[in-house]
Formats: structure tokens, C-alpha cells, sequence
């Protein structure tokens, strides 16, 4: 279960009463999730059943980047994006702190938004998400705040450089090969020109909800960023358009993806022309972020690192020239 600081039904009870939104009646822990402590929070407001996602955020947040995704959330809320927002505290704090047993630590109270995460998504899903994901990028494009994208081009030298001195062929006998051509190739053609904006950069189908085929949520924004709007289209587009293992690619779900998007938003002809590019380095992100923790994830931790082959299939497919015409 991804809940690494307890709290008892005593210390949540008085948290939520710090919020407006009634009495608790309720608080389960999440097992989604690996890098903060999640609670599904039930209360009753003068006789109406209410829930909320209540985060408290651990050691791999920035906690100085909270007022920059809280404030995101309240924003998109606002402009009609399927977002949940920030519950402000009885003095308007996006955000509080606690005392735990491992130190100080910020929480924050979300709106909880129905719907599920699909495993298996359909077409006609695949369109919608690709429609929400334009509409976000349109919406957030007069939001003021900003962020640096901590895990760009720069980020993956690091971090795979690191990998290739602890033993990144130790994961597969090709990969230190494969990482070492996509990654120069990358580094050189990187195109840095094309329209930014405030990105979410983790578009997963785990964090997307979705009632049949209408999205109800985007959630997750702790990596959203300022990045190339085109670059959130392919890291979507490499989460939702192959099998888990990275194997099968479904040009069906592709298709409908950029279509959906391209509904709201039409790519430039320079934004189109980068993808087969841009999806490389999407591949790549994900490829050095599940090879770092595959090497550096204890035996005994709660969470089991995720296999980063997944994503070396993904690059090897955007990689092949054979391929691009998927973007054409």
C-alpha cells in the first residue's frame, strides 16, 4: 500500500476539520501510487456524503513546487478541464503541514472525481483523452505560473550515464548500446522551437478517469511542467497505444489519440513533423527514470520498480524509420 506515514483515525479526524467539508466519517489508504501516502476521505456535510483525496507528500516532492501544481489544479478546474480541485483550508491554505515521525511534511486535500482508470482502452477512449489533453494544453496556455521540466534531455544524460556506471547492460545485454546511439541522436536534434506551455508530461491511463468513453478526471500533475506541447502529445501517445510490456503496438488506439487531439488542437506542420522524434525522447525519459530505480530500488521496498524494457521497446519502435508514418 503506497501510505509510508501513518495517521491515525484521531490525527485525520482533526486534519479534516481544518476544511470546511463537514465531519469524517471515513479514511482508507491507497494502494496506488509509489511516491506519496494517499487516503480515500469520506465525510458528512450537514447530511450530504462527500469525498476527497487527501495527499500527504513525501521525500521525492519538491515541496517548494506545491503552490505551482495546487494552483494548476484550482486554474484548469476553473476553466472547464475535467481537474479536480485544491480544497482550501478554513484560511484559504492551499496546503498544510504535519509533524511525522520522519520529519515535516505538507498535505494537501483534493475533490475527488468519479470515474475509473481503463486497462483496456477502446478507440473511442483513446479519442477523448486525446481531446481532454488539447483541451488542457488550450486552457493553461494564460495560466501564469511556470516550471522547469526536471526530467528533459539533460535529466536522461544524467541519469543514464549514472545507470551505465552501475551496470545498465546488467538489465539487458543490448540496452547500454541502444541507450548510447538514441540518446546522442536525440541530444542532437532535440527541437527546442516549437510551442510550449504548461505540459502534464504523465498522462498514464492510470491517471485518467473515465466513464464509459467520456473522461471524468485528469489526475496526478506532479510532473506537469513547461515543456513542448507536442511532447505531451507522444508521451501519451507511448502510454496508451502499446501493450504494458511495450511488444504490441495498436495503431487503432494511435490513430484515435492524435485524431481526438487534433479535434481541439491541430498540430503545426513543424509539430508534426518532430513526433516520430519527440516520441524517442518520450521513450527515453520513462527508459532512464524505470532504469535509475530498477538499480537503485532496495530488495526489501515497498515498491517493486517497473521494468524498463518496456519503454527500450517503445524507443526501439519510434526509432525505426519504418515506423513514422504512423504520424504522417
Amino acid at each position: 500500500m503506497a501510505v509510508y506515514t501513518r495517521l491515525g483515525a484521531e490525527d485525520l479526524g482533526a486534519l479534516i476539520e481544518r476544511f470546511a467539508v463537514g465531519t469524517l466519517t471515513s479514511a482508507k489508504g491507497i494502494a496506488e501510487g509509489v511516491s506519496n501516502s494517499n487516503w480515500l476521505i469520506e465525510t458528512d456535510d450537514a447530511g450530504t456524503s462527500r469525498r476527497f483525496i487527501l495527499t500527504v507528500y513525501e521525500s521525492r516532492t519538491d515541496t517548494a513546487e506545491l503552490p505551482f501544481f495546487l494552483d494548476l489544479l484550482d486554474y484548469l478546474a476553473a476553466a472547464g478541464c475535467p481537474v479536480p480541485r485544491t480544497i482550501h483550508d478554513r484560511e484559504g491554505a492551499s496546503h498544510l503541514w504535519i509533524e511525522a515521525p520522519d520529519g515535516r511534511k505538507p498535505l494537501a486535500l483534493i475533490e475527488f472525481l468519479p470515474g475509473v482508470s481503463v486497462s483496456e482502452p477502446t478507440s473511442e477512449q483513446a479519442r477523448a483523452v486525446g481531446g481532454a489533453l488539447a483541451q488542457l494544453h488550450l486552457a493553461a496556455a494564460s495560466f501564469e505560473g511556470a516550471r522547469v521540466n526536471t526530467l528533459g534531455p539533460v535529466a536522461w544524460r544524467e541519469l543514464l550515464d549514472a545507470c551505465t556506471r552501475q551496470g545498465l547492460d546488467s538489465i539487458d545485454p543490448d540496452l547500454g548500446a541502444l541507450v548510447a546511439r538514441e540518446l546522442a541522436a536525440l541530444e542532437r536534434g532535440w527541437p527546442e522551437h516549437l510551442p510550449r506551455g504548461i505540459v502534464h508530461a504523465d498522462l498514464f491511463p492510470d491517471n485518467v478517469l473515465m466513464l464509459g468513453d467520456s473522461v471524468t478526471g485528469l489526475i496526478d500533475f506532479y510532473f506537469a511542467c513547461t515543456d513542448l506541447l507536442a511532447y505531451d502529445v507522444v508521451v501519451t501517445h507511448a502510454a496508451w497505444c502499446f501493450s504494458d510490456d511495450g511488444r504490441e503496438f495498436y495503431p487503432a488506439l494511435s490513430a484515435a489519440l492524435i485524431e481526438g487531439y487534433e479535434a481541439v488542437r491541430p498540430l503545426s506542420a513543424e509539430e508534426r513533423a518532430a513526433l516520430p522524434l519527440l516520441a524517442q525522447g518520450a521513450a527515453l525519459r520513462f527508459l532512464s527514470t524505470r532504469a535509475y530505480d530498477w538499480l537503485n530500488t532496495p530488495a526489501d521496498a515497498l515498491v517493486t520498480p517497473k521494468d524498463p524494457m518496456a519503454f527500450a521497446r517503445r524507443l526501439e519502435f519510434y526509432a525505426d524509420s519504418a515506423n513514422a508514418g504512423i504520424f504522417a
